[in-house]
């Protein structure tokens, strides 16, 4: 990482480098500057909810966290992360251009709110694309709910409860979510009263999806695009309250600007989505060579992307158990916020925050320890008794100094079925452990 000076120096940095990784973090690379970064963007968040300047305002949130997400690797590397980088985007030539908003004044290019559903439409239905593409027997079985919610990297509590339903059940629920990712997001391109059923369903299943499971903003912001295909008058039926009136006030010049601007990004992100779309449903659509090169250019900047969660269903749960000692014999675990650590610790809400160490957890859990490149460093911070890291956990079973020793074992668990848990209220059941990581060993003090 390029610290200020670096910066200054072009011959040092260039601006090639910084097209290639567009990141605010060339000019310093603290924990300074990064907690400014995110400071920074809950600032100008405020005049953005308050409908102020909101032109200038989204690029700037959309750089801070473009620059996130190039330095931060896998742990902001997750779908919604890039949607809601997309979705900024494109909210820049969406919202009003102007000083102060005011509802009614302002009606935002048509080619802007299409590339939002566009956006949308590209979300929910390479969503299904994939799960059928990928051949997986649990969705071509329409069994893969009858072992997600068990699966699921942070399921709530209600997740359980779902886990319980009958095998009918989660046969006729897997099959819903097929129907409605392939076919209700059709009805995206059709007429006004089509396109407030579709916002209906998909609204439907993003809430069914948050409570059964914890995925950050993800099923907010999906929610959020799929309301905008209700349009004012029906918002204005709901509320039951009369529109207001048109004002001639707003600048011709402005909206001149703005349609040219949303010209300009459909031009450039409409050919490359509709070939990564294409690619997912199996197709090679003419001219591909040449949007290949347009995403090549566009990958940098992440704000043209493929979607498509749970292609391939995790039939099975691992958890790993990181153990610290002091005298190698006797073993102390260190308990996670959020991830199952203990049998008896109920599942948490705890959407729309994203704990992104569990997370990563959860796919360290999926391979081999040394195919997390972040793990090793992760537990040599645990051994030598790192404040920042150990902040990040439940607790520290070891408040007296860091242990000498430190090891990780990987586990098969199941949700307890509701008369196991009748038994002794505990809401999982864990294999017998085998070694995953380690152990390593903390040099003795001089």
């Amino acid at each position: 990482m390029a610290n200020a000076r670096v910066w200054a120096d072009g011959e040092s940095l260039g601006w090639s480098r910084f097209l290639q990784w567009p990141t605010v973090f060339w000019f310093g690379a603290s924990n300074a500057w990064l907690t400014g970064v995110c400071r920074l963007g809950m600032l100008l968040s405020l005049p953005l909810f308050l409908g102020l300047a909101s032109a200038a305002v989204l690029p700037l949130l959309w750089l801070l966290y473009l620059s996130l997400m190039t330095v931060t690797g896998e742990f902001l590397a997750f779908q919604w992360d890039a949607l809601l980088l997309e979705t900024g985007a494109i909210a820049v030539v969406l919202a009003p251009w102007t000083l102060i908003e005011r509802p009614g004044r302002h009606d935002p290019p048509r080619l802007a709110r299409w590339l939002i559903w566009w956006l949308l439409f590209r979300l929910m239905f390479a969503s299904g694309v994939v799960k059928l593409a990928s051949g997986d027997p649990l969705w071509n079985g329409l069994t893969a709910l009858a072992v997600h919610y068990e699966t699921q990297p942070l399921p709530t509590p209600l997740g359980w409860y779902a886990h319980q339903l009958p095998a009918w059940f989660q046969r006729m629920s897997t099959a819903g979510v097929l129907v409605i990712e392939l076919l209700v997001p059709w009805l995206i391109f059709g007429g006004g009263w089509l396109k407030r059923v579709a916002a209906v369903l998909l609204v439907a299943l993003q809430g069914l999806i948050a409570l059964t499971g914890n995925y950050a903003f993800f099923n907010l912001l999906s929610a959020a695009l799929a309301l905008t295909l209700v349009d004012d008058a029906a918002w204005h039926r709901i509320a039951r309250r009369s529109p207001p009136r048109s004002s001639p006030t707003t600048s011709c010049v402005v909206s001149r600007w703005q349609s040219v601007a949303s010209i300009v990004v459909a031009m450039a992100t409409v050919p490359v989505s509709v070939d990564i779309l294409a690619r997912q449903s199996g197709l090679e659509l003419p001219g591909s060579s040449w949007t290949l090169r347009i995403r090549e250019t566009l990958l940098p900047l992440r704000s043209v992307n493929a979607y498509g969660l749970f292609a391939v269903m995790t039939p099975r749960r691992s958890e790993i158990t990181i153990e610290g000692s002091v005298d190698g014999t006797s073993w102390r675990p260190y308990v996670f916020r959020d991830k199952p650590s203990d049998p008896s610790q109920r599942p948490r809400w705890v959407a729309p925050h994203q704990p992104r160490l569990d997370w990563q957890m959860w796919f360290a859990a999926l391979g081999e320890a040394d195919e997390s490149v972040w793990f090793e460093p992760f537990c040599r911070r645990l051994l030598e008794g790192s404040p920042a890291v150990i902040g990040l956990l439940a607790g520290n079973p070891f408040p007296d100094g860091p242990p000498r020793y430190l090891r990780a074992t990987r586990a098969q668990w199941h949700m307890t079925t509701s008369s196991e848990r009748a038994i002794d209220g505990r809401w999982w059941t864990s294999g017998s452990p085998r070694p995953f990581f380690g152990p390593l060993a903390r040099e003795a003090s001089r």
